[in-house]
């Protein structure tokens, strides 16, 4: 038992049953009992927003963010970006809307529109895929923005749909699409960003609500039952949370000593 670090013992104990209540979970779905997920209405209006884009005879804007896939934290938002994408495109090429995918990162660029093209390769309608609509605008971030703004003043999208990693181009984005008037669904869990997200779309995912879309729009059992094997190490967070807030009240730091804090 070298390898153990002292300290760090009961950290992998909560780690090992989070692991085994994921692989519980993604079992039990395998054999049918698939977990619920609660509805989440920003998710839900993505239909709302393609359809009436296509009422208005304007194109659909589809953002997954302006990471890259490399960064720990900022990583995992591009994936979740990518995953409402393959909806949207799913969507727009079955109702016939125009989409376009604004790209910032060179390496995120050819799977974006890979995730495009094969939509309409799957609709049989392959041929019609236009690579010029999923464009590489720049990697510099200000160089992006300005050029995203630039493309809604001068499409006029009815939909604008921004789930991923932002940063302080938020607010510029989001500000340009209610000025032109998309139907705006963002999410992002850049705390940082959230607020002003919040105050110009007409739908926001907070937080980890961005993670769960992938899952929650492919109705797949296996991301949604890891997903409730998720939920078990939050709920394990917010009980260590209020026992550790009632032992360290009363004198004892029995949970501090167990973290090695």
């Amino acid at each position: 038992m070298a390898f153990l670090i002292a300290g760090r013992i009961f950290g992998l104990v909560c780690l090992l049953v989070i692991m085994g209540a994921v692989a519980y979970y993604i079992r039990e779905s395998q054999g049918g009992k698939v977990p619920k997920v609660r509805r989440i209405p920003g998710i839900d209006a993505i239909d709302e927003s393609i359809g009436r884009a296509v009422e208005m005879g304007r194109p659909v804007f589809c953002s997954h963010g302006i990471a890259n896939l490399r960064g720990a934290t900022s990583g995992p938002q591009t994936l979740a970006g990518l995953s409402v994408l393959s909806y949207v495109a799913k969507q727009t090429v079955s109702v016939g809307a125009e989409l376009y995918v604004p790209v910032r990162q060179p390496e995120v660029w050819p799977v974006a529109a890979d995730i495009v093209e094969t939509e309409y390769k799957l609709a049989g309608r392959g041929d019609e895929f236009d690579p010029d609509k999923v464009p590489f605008l720049s990697n510099n971030q200000f160089g992006y923005s300005s050029n995203y703004m630039g493309m809604m003043m001068r499409e006029k999208p009815g939909a604008n749909i921004m789930v991923g990693a932002y940063w302080a181009e938020s607010l510029q984005l989001a500000e340009t699409g209610s000025r032109i008037g998309a139907m705006q669904i963002t999410g992002t869990a850049n705390t940082s960003q959230i607020p002003f997200f919040l105050v110009v779309s007409d739908y926001c995912l907070i937080g980890e609500e961005i993670y769960a879309a992938g899952a929650y729009l492919t109705d797949d059992a296996p991301l949604i039952a890891s997903l409730a094997g998720q939920d078990v190490g939050r709920i394990i967070a917010v009980i260590l949370g209020l026992l550790g807030a009632i032992t360290v009240t009363f004198g004892t730091n029995i949970l501090l000593d167990l973290f090695g804090m």
